[in-house]
């Protein structure tokens, strides 16, 4: 087994994982800390190291919302648990789990990006260990990045100081930083740098998005996949924030510092730091998520869904889907009958009276009517990118729902649940999952893990009988495959979803003929 490898800044020994066919380093710096006169710049390159590094533990956390502070809180009692982890402003490190005996194995290699809406996560949460994944065959490289007002700030000082070069979205320069490690040392671990693909769920899905269509990333992976990243924004939504507006928000938080200048706002300490934007965040005015990916010009060239829709992006194979309870959310100012109607007539103009009829109006049942109007956004995103890169692209996607019954409480197929299932790590989780949620665990990473090697998601179960056939989603058969308690394809659509996704291709094809 590869125990002890060497990288480019120097030695770096593993540990056995509980199956001792698998190799774990955690903890190895893909870059320098971005502390001191770092922070708010692109990574720079991690220094050599003397003697050996011990890779046995996961590195600092980025600054961040303590995790577990609640353990009665939804996601803390799912996998946020340890409100002792260490957490720092020097957080750049990656994680590899190799089956590999030799370097020589050139095995694919699958790249993981957490979510946490760009504000926080981990690569430590317990749901991403990545053994049952390289026990098929497949390296796992799990990466940390910068969130926060750490990641995406942006302020007129900081692009002044660096013109033609990067000013900002740090977070996605991270990334980037480490997909060029990856593409540069992972053959020492057995991997072949030519089969990446990168991976990713939530704000993770949305990097790849952005990486997907940022010429800066062209060429560091060959595939992804997108779990609940959105796909392309339905009708009348906002664009990414431009430079100009970032950068207003850059001002405002330096106000609220009481700063005099960028400069001074370098030196405050990380804790206090993540404290005050954590509050910023908070005030009556404050924009919804202050601190996130913007149009900066150089890394992110353009807003993603316009770029997308005119299928500017990287053409190679993508998966891309959602879970059924992905941001079901009533319209903002919904609250009766009357605000349902006056949406739907500044949303639908003349097509508001089929939407209406659609979701039941006539019903009068308000109850019933809402739970057909919060569909998952996520759904109708993806369903409208599938179909613009059907129309005019070259390069599969194939679609999927994830709609598990999860045993345990009313939650549903929540937003993350499908990450318990392809990691295959039930195990580790508090509900009473049974033999049905083992065996979709199984298939789900045998399909990622199949479209990882070859870009074809299909091939045989354990068993050596064929799993079932997952087709991409085309023009002429818009179907995704359909994870319940069976993995199937699925032929039909929730007809509000389908109203949702027709109306939205029919707004932006007029939007870009404009």
């Amino acid at each position: 087994m590869l125990r002890e490898v060497r990288v480019e800044n120097g030695l770096v020994r593993g540990l056995p994982a509980a199956d001792p066919r698998i190799t774990a380093f955690k903890g190895i710096p893909f870059a320098a800390p971005p502390v001191g006169d770092l922070r708010w710049k692109a990574p720079e390159p991690a220094k050599d190291w003397d003697g050996v590094l011990e890779a046995y533990q996961f590195g600092p956390i980025s600054m961040q919302e303590t995790p577990g502070i609640d353990p009665n809180a939804f996601y803390s009692k799912e996998w946020h648990v340890d409100p002792e982890i260490p957490m720092s402003e020097d957080c750049l490190y990656l994680n590899v789990w190799t089956p590999a005996k030799s370097a020589d194995e050139k095995l694919p290699v699958m790249i993981w990006i957490y979510g946490g809406a760009f504000n926080s996560g981990y690569t430590a949460e317990m749901e991403f260990d990545g053994e049952r994944i390289a026990r098929r065959g497949v390296i796992l490289v799990s990466i940390a990045y910068r969130v926060n007002v750490f990641a995406w700030l942006a302020h007129p000082q900081l692009t002044a100081s660096n013109p033609g070069g990067p000013i900002g979205n740090f977070g996605f320069l991270d990334q980037k930083a480490a997909f060029e490690w990856v593409k540069r040392n992972i053959a020492a671990f057995g991997g072949d740098p030519q089969n990446v693909t990168v991976f990713g769920q939530s704000a993770g899905a949305g990097s790849i998005l952005a990486h997907l269509v940022s010429p800066r990333s062209k060429g560091l992976f060959e595939k992804a996949i997108v779990m609940s990243g959105g796909g392309i924004r339905p009708a009348n939504s906002q664009p990414n924030n431009t430079l100009e507006q970032a950068e207003q928000i850059g001002l405002a938080f330096q106000k609220f510092l009481g700063c005099s200048s960028f400069e001074e706002m370098k030196q405050i300490d990380a804790k206090t730091l993540y404290e005050k934007s954590a509050e910023f965040s908070h005030l009556p005015d404050a924009p919804r998520f202050p601190f996130t990916h913007f149009t900066d010009g150089w890394f992110l060239q353009s807003d993603w869904t316009e770029a997308m829709i005119r299928n500017e992006r990287h053409q190679i194979p993508v998966m891309a889907g959602h879970t059924t309870n992905d941001f079901r959310w009533p319209p903002f100012g919904v609250k009766d009958l009357n605000s349902l109607k006056e949406y739907a007539e500044k949303q639908f103009g003349d097509k508001a009276e089929e939407y209406l009829r659609l979701v039941g109006f006539e019903s009068g049942d308000f109850e019933k009517i809402m739970d057909k109007v919060c569909v998952p956004l996520q759904e109708v995103g993806s369903a409208i990118w599938e179909h613009y890169n059907a129309k005019i692209g070259n390069a599969p996607i194939y679609g999927y729902t994830f709609d598990a019954e999860m045993p345990g409480d009313n939650a549903g197929a929540f937003h993350s649940s499908d990450l318990w299932f392809v990691f295959e790590t039930l195990a580790k989780c508090w509900r009473p999952f049974k033999a049905k949620h083992y065996d979709l665990a199984r298939q789900m990473c045998n399909y990622w893990t199949n479209f990882a090697k070859t870009g074809d998601p299909n091939g045989p179960d354990a068993d050596g009988k064929p799993m079932p056939r997952w087709e991409p989603y085309t023009l002429e058969k818009p179907f995704e495959m359909y994870f319940g308690d069976t993995a199937h394809m699925r032929d039909e659509q929730n007809p509000v979803i389908r109203f949702l996704i027709d109306y939205a291709i029919e707004w932006h094809t007029k939007r870009s003929a404009q």
